[in-house]
């Protein structure tokens, strides 16, 4: 069965061309010498990113493989302007990220709702011959052509926004505790690997606030070399305000699993460290009152622990206190990470994961290269036949 959730397209994007400023002189009966009358071309439409908070992953542009706007129409006589072509919005969901398919270069972050980013501008439109008169050039025979239209082919990546990720190996209850605090329903079974795409739900707390929550399929140990999902899907926890831990109370060494936990994101960004942290020992309903004071003095001393068990609902209020407290600690203001700042510590100036899919292939995409994508400074001079108009609607 298909995933609904995709978090990764790639798209043909292509502007409008300025139109076709006119070069006509005014001729009619009465009026021989009516002089320019050549009407401007209109502008290009351009492409423009907007963001939009109805939408959760980017599904609606899977097959969505080319985007056009419309190119400008071309100047009349009698100073008629070109219409002016339509632009072309895409809309994708607040946390999404565009690179440049063919360099991997970052081009723009999209972070919330309503926030428009012109990813390709249209042409500007030629002048016609009638802003060219003067006092020594009173018929001028010659008008602009419009501006070319630019093409680039992008990569739009997703990273969920949420105020709490879940951080934890296979099985280690995330998907259990998410149903509990919310109205989330993620599959749920005793196997490695049920969450295969993120979760993500809303969890009420008191006063009627609220945060969002954010269940990421589990990390193994070697994940940011590319071992199990962790890869695909450790991009996500970049931008989530705190980061909940999750270890299991019947695990061997829960220290250990932490640290390993917190070596994986270290190695895939180090400036996810920087992100408060709470840690969460699960499933301490099989434990006893006794063995979780032996626990609690193994855990780590530099972040806020806390047992539950969200089968038998215990220490969900005081989880839920606690990560209320650090989201609004003001050292967590402002820590959210951008996509600038990620492609330090990634491969140069692209993702892993968009490599990966972009040596993959896409044999019904046009890549173009960046020097092709560029804006002419100064407007070119176009030698255009002359047009006049004989005042019975003919032309010669």
């Amino acid at each position: 069965m298909e995933s609904n959730f995709v978090d990764y397209v790639k798209i043909y994007c292509r502007s409008g061309k300025g139109g076709r400023g006119s070069m006509h002189l005014k001729h009619i009966k009465y009026n021989p010498n009516g002089g320019p009358d050549g009407g401007d071309g209109g502008k290009g439409g351009s492409v423009i990113l907007r963001g939009n908070h109805n939408y959760w992953t980017l599904l609606h542009l899977k097959y969505q493989r080319h985007v056009k706007a419309e190119h400008g129409g071309n100047g009349g006589k009698d100073k008629k302007h070109g219409a002016d072509g339509k632009d072309a919005y895409i809309d994708v969901p607040c946390g999404t990220v565009v690179y440049n398919a063919e360099t991997g270069k970052y081009i723009c972050d999209v972070t919330h709702d309503g926030q428009e980013v012109v990813l390709l501008k249209g042409g500007r439109g030629g002048l016609g011959n009638f802003q060219f008169r003067s006092a020594t050039n009173q018929a001028p025979r010659y008008a602009q052509p419009g501006e070319p239209m630019l093409e680039m082919t992008v990569i739009l990546e997703l990273k969920l926004l949420a105020d709490v990720g879940l951080v934890g190996f296979p099985n280690a209850g995330k998907s259990t505790l998410l149903s509990a605090l919310s109205s989330a329903r993620p599959k749920i079974a005793n196997y490695p690997f049920t969450t295969l795409e993120p979760s993500l739900g809303i969890v009420a707390y008191r006063d009627q606030k609220s945060f969002v929550m954010a269940d990421i399929p589990g990390i193994i140990e070697g994940a940011a070399e590319g071992k199990g999902l962790g890869l695909r899907f450790l991009r996500h926890i970049e931008r989530n305000s705190l980061l909940l831990f999750m270890v299991p109370g019947d695990t061997d060494d829960i220290k250990r699993e932490y640290e390993i936990l917190l070596n994986e994101l270290r190695k895939f960004n180090p400036d996810m460290l920087t992100k408060h942290r709470v840690l969460a020992v699960t499933k301490s309903d099989l434990l006893d009152t006794e063995l979780i004071e032996m626990l609690r003095e193994t855990t780590p001393k530099d972040i806020p622990v806390v047992f539950i068990s969200a089968v038998a609902n215990s220490g969900l209020n005081e989880l839920k206190d606690v990560l209320w407290r650090e989201l609004n600690s003001e050292s967590n203001k402002l820590q959210d990470i951008t996509a600038e700042d990620t492609l330090v510590h990634r491969d140069k100036d692209m993702s892993r994961f968009a490599r990966e899919m972009a040596a993959e292939g896409e044999d019904d995409v046009i890549f173009i290269e960046d020097d092709d994508i560029e804006e002419l400074d100064d407007y070119e001079i176009e030698e255009i036949e002359e047009e006049e108009d004989n005042g019975d609607g003919s032309r010669k």
